[in-house]
């Protein structure tokens, strides 16, 4: 038969499928593809493209079709949702020329065509209510146009420089900490899952758990940013996206916003003069759409990419995040729920907004599970280990304690804060949080003592506490040195680890008589998204070009061994008759090394206490 007939064929099966025919209708018949000897490359493309769209027919006819559909768009696009026709002429539902996809694509190409979305095309719309609290919550009242512009002026949009590729670009202040979250989870797939990113639902927990193994029994990620391509890029931040809408929805649930009446082909005009300055603007072009498919949500989060990309993106994925989890939860999630998400004067992504992202709730506080402050009140810290981390400045001023769920996360991937800025830390190699046997003691001793510690993380717990704590570590000290401990009624931190410190290994201290502490070396990488001016020389006009650049650097850290005793009383010493405030945290301060120092080492320390820091080129920057 011809490719006329062919054609011919095809058109009628594209027709009854789009016309809803039942399952029990015959199949239409399809002749077989001739045979490939010697056919022209512009004949093989139709006769790929005939089989591609026949099979899609096929598939059509089979099923029953559902109010909107998942189509394929050209390979530079992504798949786009479109609601079905219901007035327009039969024959005008199939006017547009079929689009020619490679091969390659083509597994997922009948993937796409096979999805039903289970939503109308725009979603549906806030009641004014819900669109008042919401606003309310996130902004509070009388929020000032400056911040209002910060977060409707920000997109999730990957960096043009090359050597930052992979990373997110912030041009405006307060947004932060959504980006940063956000950055930390696309890295998660752009290193450890890359070779599986055409999976849509890659981001479930049991695939992730099988892919964590893998890793940390073999090898480690590339930092080869550059060969990135937008679509490996682009496809990373849609899983990022649909894990962290899911993990808010406590797995079940993700709610995704949309600006309705948007051209996606012209995202850029169509918000043009849109202006979002209260609830009731939020109200008239919000769209919300609700999944339980990781694929279907994956689906529309890649047809709507551009939309997040534009400068609406960062507000649009912080209600997406707030609508998963559910208003009344979020309050309940909170210490303090009379407050503003987002933090005057300055338009900051608060703690419970970067919580979240990072656990799936809007708990306020950065420790390990409650604390409880007696008389039925607690305060809520983090509730169970997180897939990316935490580590903030603020724990080395003695301001707070990062318990050990942010601190020693799934993978090696850090969001890190500073007074006013959130960046991002990360290693290539899931072995950098692997401890020897003394580490492992340590961090279980330090676990079972913060566990007693109801003073905020003063680094202190009471007599009591201190019992539970021997009891469950092990921890035997003679009848004279448990007595000295105890009698200022309460435990410090400092004092139990330098008696720690003394006790032999057997007894479930930390002196090992064979000396072996051990010693960590390994490369690490630090990302900043905001954009800094960098000249560029420009050889045609002979001047330069200001260029908005993320920053990264690569930073080679060494843990050197554990103190000697020796040592950590030279190191009290010494602080004691110092007045300076990096001697204060006796804990962090490495002795007798000489590094690189920044802000962003002491935090460093507060994973790796001791560790010792260099890089090449600029000091890496926390704000």
């Amino acid at each position: 038969m011809g490719d006329r007939d062919e054609e011919e064929e095809l058109q009628m099966a594209l027709r009854m499928s789009l016309h809803g025919s039942p399952p029990a209708q015959p199949e239409p018949k399809r002749s077989k593809p001739p045979s490939s000897a010697g056919e022209s490359p512009e004949a093989a493309a139709r006769r790929k493209q005939r089989e591609l769209m026949a099979a899609a027919a096929e598939k059509r006819l089979r099923s029953v079709p559902s109010p909107a559909t998942v189509v394929l768009p050209p390979p530079s696009q992504p798949p786009t949702v479109v609601a079905e026709q219901t007035s327009a002429p039969e024959d005008a539902k199939v006017e547009s020329e079929p689009t020619v996809v490679p091969m390659e694509d083509v597994k997922e190409a009948e993937m796409a065509v096979e999805v039903e979305v289970e939503v109308e095309k725009e979603g549906e719309e806030l009641p004014p209510d819900v669109a008042e609290k919401l606003w309310v919550m996130v902004f509070g009242i009388g929020v000032s146009k400056a911040v209002l512009a910060q977060w409707s002026n920000q997109g999730i949009r990957f960096s043009s420089d090359a050597e930052t590729t992979m990373g997110l670009v912030q041009h405006e202040g307060g947004p932060c900490g959504v980006l940063a979250t956000v950055q930390a989870y696309v890295l998660k797939y752009l290193l450890f899952f890359s070779d599986n990113l055409g999976n849509p639902e890659v981001s479930d927990p049991s695939y992730a758990s099988g892919q964590r193994r893998f890793y940390q029994s073999s090898f480690a990620a590339r930092d080869d940013f550059s060969s990135l391509t937008e679509d490996v890029k682009t496809r990373a931040l849609v899983h990022a996206m649909v894990e962290i809408l899911f993990l808010c929805g406590t797995g079940k649930r993700a709610a995704v916003a949309l600006i309705g009446g948007v051209n996606r082909g012209e995202i850029d005009a169509s918000l043009e003069g849109l202006s979002v300055e209260s609830a009731i603007d939020f109200q008239k072009v919000l769209r919300i759409s609700t999944f339980t498919s990781r694929k279907d949500a994956f689906h529309l989060l890649l047809a709507n990419i551009r939309l997040f990309e534009s400068r609406l993106g960062a507000m649009l994925f912080l209600i997406s995040s707030l609508l998963s989890r559910g208003l009344e939860c979020i309050q309940a999630d909170r210490d303090d729920p009379s407050q503003p998400l987002v933090t005057a004067p300055f338009g900051h992504a608060s703690q419970e907004i970067v919580n979240l992202l990072l656990c799936g709730e809007a708990v306020p506080n950065v420790f390990d599970g409650k604390m409880d402050l007696g008389g039925g009140m607690s305060l809520k810290g983090i509730p169970n280990d997180v897939e990316v981390g935490f580590l903030t400045l603020l724990e080395s001023l003695n301001l707070c304690k990062v318990g050990q769920y942010l601190k020693c996360p799934k993978w090696p991937i850090w969001v890190v804060g500073s007074e006013s800025h959130y960046t991002v830390l990360f290693a290539l190699n899931p072995n950098v949080q692997e401890e020897n046997e003394l580490e492992e003691r340590e961090s279980k001793i330090r676990r079972a003592f913060d566990a007693q510690d109801q003073s905020g993380g003063g680094g202190f717990i009471s007599v009591e506490g201190f019992q539970q704590v021997l009891r469950e570590t092990d921890i035997t000290f003679p009848s004279d040195k448990l007595e000295d401990l105890c009698n200022p009624g309460i435990i410090v931190w400092s004092e139990f680890w330098q008696a720690l410190l003394q006790l032999d290994k057997r007894s479930g201290g930390m002196k090992d008589p064979t000396g072996l502490m051990g010693k960590k070396q390994f490369t690490i990488y630090h990302f900043n998204g905001i954009a800094k001016s960098v000249l560029n020389g420009n050889a045609n006009s002979g001047g330069s070009i200001p260029v908005q650049r993320p920053r990264i650097c690569k930073l080679n850290v060494s843990v050197p061994p554990r103190w000697t005793q020796d040592e950590y009383l030279a190191d009290v010493a010494s602080s004691s008759t110092s007045g300076s405030k990096d001697d204060s945290v006796l804990s962090l301060a490495p002795p007798f090394q000489t590094c690189q120092h920044a802000p962003l080492v002491d935090c460093i320390r507060t994973r790796w206490p001791r560790a010792v820091c260099s890089w090449v080129g600029d000091v890496p920057s926390i704000v």
